[in-house]
């Protein structure tokens, strides 16, 4: 069977693998049908894997598929069912686990398609206890759910605690997760402020529901975002591109407001002044992943008419060069390879 592998950095085979075994014990064995890209591939791509891992190594960290077998011991599932994997392995025994937050797993095994193989082949066998059904969706949008919505729906709802009404900057809106976050955001009747790398993406934004879009290469986006907000600023920030915007993202917030962050692409290293910290009575957030039951719920806003943006489809063979496309910001929205 078919399966995409790194073989080195900067280098990916479609590879013919033997086909996995019967599944085992608490198993599901899974037929895959989309995998969307996210950074987390552009890393191991370029090698920025965190933690030891083997060569060839199957990529893939968000993917939609359908179950074809089930091993003994597993209830739930039956061959048809169309399922997401979450793509971290969880002990499923800590306090953490048995709480339901997965994502602060004691135990991890690592993430697939980063640290262990992921979901980019035919077939493939996945603990029946990481694994989410999903409502009929198309395989594109389905793919979106276990990591992008997903990632979403934990910083804007269990952390940033958004409510209807507020207002919220997300910072790059032409990204997956800016793109899911405005759209999260615009279902509860938020007013949405989101910047942009270009006018044409600003444009973009707000076809799909941006009320105010922010060209951060023309406009120093705080100083926008004040105006727009008549000096109180916003509720909420949406945070996940780390140093360049870090402090015009608080001096982006009114008193009291909420800052979500989960990534650091610009860079890890952001400036903080104490007295405005606690002046202003900021509440700030870190947002690591997602816990499964998350997965469900974004299946859920997917069902309800919530969707994804998808920015193009590429088949299994253009695998890098949507990674390029990813590396490059030449996305408006999520890249699917569809297999």
């Amino acid at each position: 069977m078919r399966a995409l592998r790194l073989v080195s950095d900067r280098k990916i085979e479609i590879s013919d693998i033997p086909p996995p075994p019967a599944p085992g014990e608490g198993e599901v064995q899974i037929k895959t049908h989309a995998i969307a890209l996210n950074h987390i591939d552009v890393w191991g791509w370029r090698g920025m894997a965190f933690a030891k891992r083997k060569m060839p190594l199957v990529v893939g960290a968000e993917a939609a598929g359908e179950v074809v077998a089930v091993g003994p011991g597993v209830t739930g599932f039956r061959a048809g069912d169309p399922v997401t994997p979450y793509g971290a392995h969880t002990c499923g025994h800590c306090k953490a686990c048995k709480e339901g937050r997965d994502n602060l797993c004691e135990n991890p095994g690592g993430v697939n398609g980063f640290h262990i193989d992921g979901f980019a082949q035919d077939l493939y066998n996945h603990p029946a206890r990481l694994l989410v059904k999903s409502p009929k969706l198309p395989w594109s949008d389905m793919a979106c759910a276990p990591l992008t919505f997903a990632t979403s729906v934990h910083m804007l709802f269990d952390n940033a605690r958004l409510q209807p009404g507020e207002i919220v900057l997300v910072h790059a809106g032409g990204s997956g997760i800016g793109t899911a976050a405005i759209k999260l955001a615009k279902d509860i009747d938020c007013t949405v402020i989101t910047t942009v790398g270009s006018d044409e993406k600003a444009e973009k934004a707000k076809a799909i529901g941006a009320d105010y879009a922010i060209n951060y290469k023309t406009h120093r986006f705080e100083h926008e975002v004040r105006k727009l907000t008549k000096k109180k600023g916003v509720d909420v920030v949406f945070e996940h591109t780390g140093a360049d915007t870090w402090e015009g993202s608080l001096l982006s917030m009114k008193p009291g407001g909420r800052l979500v962050t989960c990534g650091a692409t610009s860079g890890p290293s952001g400036k903080i002044n104490l007295m405005q910290l606690f002046q202003q009575q900021y509440k700030i957030f870190g947002s690591f992943g997602f816990a499964i039951r998350n997965v469900a719920e974004a299946l859920e806003k997917i069902a309800k008419g919530v969707k994804p943006v998808i920015d193009s489809e590429v088949k299994l063979e253009d695998f890098e060069k949507g990674l390029e496309k990813l590396e490059g910001r030449n996305v408006f929205g999520k890249v699917v390879v569809r297999f």
